[in-house]
């Protein structure tokens, strides 16, 4: 059997705890540590890895997947990078992947390594299925609606504005690819609501939604991880009008986010050094074990 590939979990909240579990799952992963802030805190569940503050500080790591929050994404890439450690994240600010991908794909290629960048499920896998239903029908229009249900990346942008103690941010579909941001938060001593909440709505993350915000005694009575997504495409294949694709699926947010990101992890083994995004990277690479078996199963 050939050895398998060692993977560095950086950052431990949400999607990293289900990204341990998910690598615990896989046949041909393990574990090569945890890279958290507070590594002298070591959760019962970790007990059995190295936990550390620094990528530098773990031995043999083949790719580090980064659990982090989407703005600190090119620093901790970058830092593994150096390292020749393939990378693999979660970015989800759509505006700025091209941008993100052009800066790590040249410390990518000086390093010969691998990165792959927003490697969710959306941006990611849900990427996928677009650029699929584009290809069936070249000419037509493609609405993603997101929800309901929590939104992590704009949770924790929430989280980083300045008075809030906790936060949780809804997302409420709408139609047509437009969404409602529901916005909960508790605040922190000495701040005014109002000021926040401006400061909440003009951050990039809700500057282009309808953002309603509301003060609450308490966000985790609100939480719940579940959300979902109903894509739909109305176009032309050929000549022939009328062609409608629909794809509609029901999650467990931060779990199925960190399930892509291990088998992104698994594919970044088989390209070549570089940047990309996930409709760059063959699907059959996703999957562990031999190529043709999968052909066999699945063509």
């Amino acid at each position: 059997m050939s050895r398998k590939i060692r993977a560095a979990v950086v950052g431990y909240g949400n999607i990293g705890k289900y990204v341990v579990e998910a690598l615990q799952s896989s046949p041909d992963l393990e574990i090569a540590g945890i890279v958290r802030r507070d590594a002298a805190n070591v959760p019962a569940e970790l007990k059995e890895y190295d936990v550390v503050n620094s990528i530098s500080q773990l031995e043999d790591v083949d790719v580090a997947i980064l659990c982090t929050p989407t703005r600190s994404v090119e620093k901790f890439a970058l830092e593994c990078l150096e390292l020749g450690v393939n990378t693999v994240d979660s970015f989800d600010i759509h505006g700025q992947i091209v941008q993100l991908r052009a800066s790590l794909d040249e410390a990518a290629k000086k390093h010969n390594a691998v990165s792959i960048i927003s490697a969710g499920w959306d941006p990611g896998s849900d990427s996928v299925i677009r650029t699929l239903m584009e290809a069936m029908a070249p000419r037509g229009i493609t609405y993603t609606n997101f929800g309901p249900g929590m939104s992590m990346g704009h949770t924790v942008a929430v989280k980083a504005i300045t008075g809030v103690k906790a936060a949780l941010s809804m997302t409420i579909p709408t139609g047509t690819g437009v969404h409602r941001r529901m916005v909960y938060i508790e605040l922190e001593k000495g701040h005014d609501f109002q000021t926040v909440a401006q400061a909440i709505k003009a951050d990039d993350y809700f500057v282009h939604d309808e953002t309603h915000v509301f003060q609450v005694e308490d966000v985790e009575a609100l939480k719940d991880m579940g959300h979902g997504v109903l894509m739909e495409r109305k176009g032309v294949s050929g000549n022939t009008q009328n062609q409608l694709f629909k794809f509609d699926m029901r999650i467990n947010n931060p779990a199925l986010t960190a399930q892509v990101l291990v088998a992104v992890a698994r594919a970044s083994m088989k390209q070549q050094p570089g940047a990309y995004t996930m409709i760059e990277i063959p699907v059959v690479d996703l999957l562990p074990g031999e190529k043709e078996a999968w052909i066999r199963k699945l063509v």
